[in-house]
C-alpha cells in the first residue's frame, strides 16, 4: 500500500489559519541574509564610540550591556546593527555557547558587532526569532560544530531547514503570541532578580559589617538590647567530616548522598546510597570544604530540614549546633567572607577542621533576634524558591507550545 507523504503542519494552529496553505520547508538563506562582524584591534577600542556586541552581550536570549566594548566610530568595516536584527554567536571557545542568540531591540545604541559574531537579517524578525529557539535550530547547531574549532561557517547557518506558514500572516501570529510569553517570562524573571537582590539586602544590614558591633538594621523589640557578642564555631557547634559514598552509590538507595555537586546545584544534583556514613539530622548544616579555584561551591552550605534523608560524603562537614540558632547560623556561615579569604584563586581550597571551628563571628545575645532574623531571611527563601518555580514553569509552559507551534524537522513524511 502507498504511503502518503505526511502534512506539513503542526499540531496546534491558531483557528483563522487550520484550513489554509500546509506550512513548507525552507532553508535560512530563504528567510533573510546574514551581516558578517567587524574584526579590530585593540588600538581601535575607546572609552566611549560606537558599541561593539559580543558574545558576552547575549544573556538568556537578550542583549545585555553590563560589560561593553567601543571602538572608534570612524572604524572601516563596521557594519551597523538594525533594531529586529538577530544576533548570532557563531565562534566561541565554548561549544554550548554557540548559536546562542538575542533581537537586537530599537532603543539600542548604535552599534555593530564583533568578528566572532554575526546577525541575521530577516522580513519578520521576531518569527525567525522563535524559530533560533526551536530543537531543530538546536539540533543543526549541533551537528555543524567542528571537532577542533568551536565555530559555525555561515553558508552552513544558511543551509538550516526549517518547517515553516507559506502565509506570512501566520508566520507573524505565531510569533507574536511567542513574544508576549515571553514577555512575560522576562518580567517574571525580572522579579525574581528583585527578590534575590532584596535577600542581599538584608543579608548586608541584618549582619554587622567588619568591625561593627551592630548592624544596620534591628528589629524595634531588639533596638535596645546592647552589642551583638564576639564568639566561633568552635563556641557553638559540633563538627564532623563526611565518609566516602562512592563504592556504595545506588540509584535506587534510600539517602541522598550529599556532596559537592548536591550542594552547588541546591540538591539538583544528587546519587543515593543504601548506606548512611554519616546521617545528617534536621538542623545540621553541611558545608563544602574543597573547591577548584575561585570556584563557586566552597564554604556553600545546605541546611538538612528532614531525618532520614541525608548521608553526609566525604570533603563536606557537618556542623551541628548546639549554643545558637540553627538557621541563623547557617544564614552567618554559608559563603561567609573569612572562608572565601582561602580562596587565593591559584591552588584548589580546601579547609582544615580547625579553620573551620575557628571561623569568627558575632550573634545577637538574644537566641529569640537570632530566631527573628533566621526567619526573615527564611520567608525571603520562601519567596525566591516559589518565584524561580513560577518562572520554570513559564519556561517549560513555552517549551511544550513550541513543540506544538512547530513540526519537527525529521517528521516530514511517514
Amino acid at each position: 500500500m502507498n504511503k502518503e507523504k505526511q502534512r506539513l503542519i503542526p499540531e496546534f494552529r491558531f483557528p483563522e489559519f487550520e484550513n489554509k496553505d500546509d506550512w513548507e520547508n525552507k532553508k535560512l538563506s530563504k528567510l533573510g541574509n546574514l551581516v558578517n562582524g567587524l574584526t579590530y584591534s585593540p588600538k581601535d577600542v575607546r572609552e566611549k564610540g560606537l558599541l561593539v556586541l559580543r558574545s558576552s552581550n547575549v544573556q538568556k536570549g537578550q542583549i545585555d550591556l553590563n560589560d561593553c566594548v567601543f571602538v572608534r566610530p570612524d572604524i572601516k568595516g563596521a557594519n551597523i546593527s538594525s533594531p529586529g536584527d538577530i544576533l548570532i554567536c557563531v565562534r566561541n571557545g565554548s561549544k554550548a555557547l554557540i548559536g546562542k542568540n538575542a533581537l537586537i531591540p530599537g532603543d539600542l545604541p548604535l552599534s555593530t558587532h564583533g568578528a566572532f559574531m554575526t546577525v541575521f537579517r530577516a522580513a519578520i524578525p521576531s518569527f525567525v526569532f522563535q524559530l533560533f529557539q526551536t530543537e531543530t535550530y538546536r539540533n543543526q547547531v549541533k551537528a555543524d560544530l567542528g571537532a577542533t574549532i568551536n565555530s559555525i561557517n555561515g553558508k552552513n547557518l544558511l543551509k538550516y531547514e526549517f518547517i515553516v506558514p507559506k502565509n506570512p500572516n501566520e508566520q507573524l501570529k505565531i510569533a507574536e503570541f511567542l513574544s508576549c510569553l515571553d514577555d512575560v517570562i522576562v518580567a517574571e524573571t525580572e522579579k525574581l532578580d528583585h527578590l534575590r537582590d532584596h535577600k542581599k539586602g538584608l543579608l548586608q544590614k541584618l549582619f554587622p559589617t567588619e568591625g561593627e558591633i551592630q548592624p544596620q538594621y534591628r528589629f524595634s523589640e531588639f533596638e535596645k538590647d546592647g552589642d551583638w557578642e564576639e564568639t566561633t564555631l568552635d563556641e557553638v557547634a559540633d563538627y564532623e567530616n563526611g565518609k566516602a559514598h562512592e563504592q556504595e552509590i545506588s540509584a535506587s538507595g534510600k539517602y541522598k548522598v550529599v556532596n559537592s555537586k548536591f550542594i552547588s546545584t541546591d540538591g539538583k544534583t544528587v546519587k543515593y546510597s543504601h548506606s548512611a556514613n554519616l546521617k545528617a539530622n534536621t538542623g545540621d548544616i553541611l558545608m563544602v570544604l574543597s573547591d577548584i579555584p575561585n570556584g563557586r561551591a566552597i564554604a556553600k552550605c545546605f541546611y538538612v530540614d528532614k531525618d532520614e534523608t541525608y548521608t553526609v560524603n566525604q570533603r563536606i562537614c557537618k556542623i551541628t549546633p548546639t549554643g545558637i540558632d540553627n538557621k541563623f547560623l547557617f544564614y552567618t556561615q554559608n559563603r561567609n567572607a573569612y572562608f572565601l579569604a582561602f580562596d587565593d584563586g591559584v591552588k584548589q581550597t580546601n579547609l582544615r577542621k580547625d579553620t573551620v571551628l575557628s571561623f569568627p563571628f558575632s550573634k545577637p545575645k538574644d537566641p529569640k533576634e537570632q530566631q527573628k532574623i533566621a526567619n526573615c531571611l527564611s520567608s525571603s527563601d520562601t519567596l525566591i524558591k516559589a518565584q524561580a518555580e513560577r518562572v520554570k514553569a513559564l519556561k517549560k509552559h513555552k517549551k511544550g507550545l513550541m513543540q506544538k507551534l512547530f513540526p519537527a524537522i525529521n517528521n516530514e513524511a511517514i
